[in-house]
Formats: C-alpha cells, structure tokens, sequence
C-alpha cells in the first residue's frame, strides 16, 4: 500500500483528488491539508510514502515545504502538483530533488501513473517543463533539421518536404525521427509548438 499525503489549497480539488486516489486498490491517503504550514507539520508525523504539493498555499508554499523535506533528509518523495509551468518554480524543484513534478492539467490516470513510477525509484517531470529549462541559445537542432521544421509548420507530407529541400522522402522521415528525440515529443505538431516557443523557428 502506498501511503499518499495531499496538500492543495483548493477545497474542491482536494476532495476530488482523494476520491480519486483512494479508488485505487494500492493507493490510501493518509492525511491532507490546505495550507503549508500544516501539510508540513503533518507530513513530519505521518511520514506518507509521496506527499503531493500544490505550490501556491497559504502559510508555505509547496516548494518551501520541498525544501524542508530534502534538508531534514525525510524519506517521503514529493510530488509537485501544479498549474504553474514557470522556469524558476522547475529548476527550485530540481533544487529540492522533488520526485515528480507535473501539471494540473494533465490526465488523472498520468497522475496515479506517476505515483507508482516515483515508488519505483524514477524520478517523473512533465515534458513540458523540460522544454521550458532549454534557452533560445541552447537550440539542439542542426540547420538542415530547422529546414525540415520548417517546410513541415507548411503542412507538407514527407515527401513534400522531400521534393521542396532536394532530400530523399526516408532522409527525411530520419530527420524528422531525429528532432522528435531531441525535443522529446511525438510528432510534428508538437516539434513545431516547441521550437516557436523557444524561438527557434518565427
């Protein structure tokens, strides 16, 4: 049994997401609060497994109360639970060796997922906010991989972008294979959104 500890400002949510939680056979929460303060007084007694840390709550932050998990060395791995996809609240969470950090709009089921995977030692962060930790000048892309992002934002099959950069249709389709790895993400659409939001591409 995994031991779940809740803190989430929003009353609501937090009833909700116990629900939730406690539907699965292996999952049990143990305790939850809606401010900082208490969470981390509580979460020092109850020593859950995962403790689940909205950063905006009265009191303390959720990443003031990661802070305090990692300097006294407690065995509970947090979890940031979060509509915040700031770079500076991600790299504080690095920081404080949180276990996972995802977004609040991500699925129920990623969240249960996630859970299970920190108990198993992996440490879990929401692709979006890697992304957000890669600079402008960081840029991990060739220029003839730009070129290929770029007739693909056109629309273009494969083998339009073949014809229009004088490539071969699987030089292609290896090149778009290539970027898909580098930024992480799953197709063209994705790889596009990524490299305007790092301003890779206009």
């Amino acid at each position: 049994m995994i031991t779940i500890y809740l803190a989430e400002d929003q009353g609501m949510l937090n009833s909700a997401l116990s629900q939730l939680l406690e539907l699965e056979d292996d999952l049990h929460v143990v305790g939850k609060a809606t401010d900082g303060k208490t969470a981390w007084q509580e979460i020092q007694n109850l020593k859950p497994d995962v403790a689940i840390l909205d950063i905006e709550m009265p009191g303390l932050t959720g990443l003031d109360v990661a802070d305090q998990m990692h300097m006294t060395k407690l065995k509970t791995k947090a979890l940031i639970l979060t509509t915040f996809a700031q770079k500076a609240y991600f790299e504080r969470a690095v920081n404080a060796h949180v276990a996972g950090y995802l977004l609040k709009d991500s699925p129920s089921d990623d969240l249960i997922t996630v859970i299970r995977q920190i108990m198993a030692g992996k440490t879990i962060y929401a692709p979006e906010l890697v992304v957000n930790m890669i600079s402008a000048d960081s840029n991990p892309l060739t220029k003839r991989e730009l070129a290929v992002l770029i007739e693909a934002d056109k629309g273009g099959s494969t083998k339009e972008i073949a014809a229009s950069l004088f490539l071969s249709d699987g030089t292609v389709r290896n090149y778009l294979s290539a970027i898909f790895s580098k930024l992480g993400v799953h197709h063209r659409i994705e790889a596009v959104k990524v490299a305007k939001q790092n301003k890779w591409l206009n």
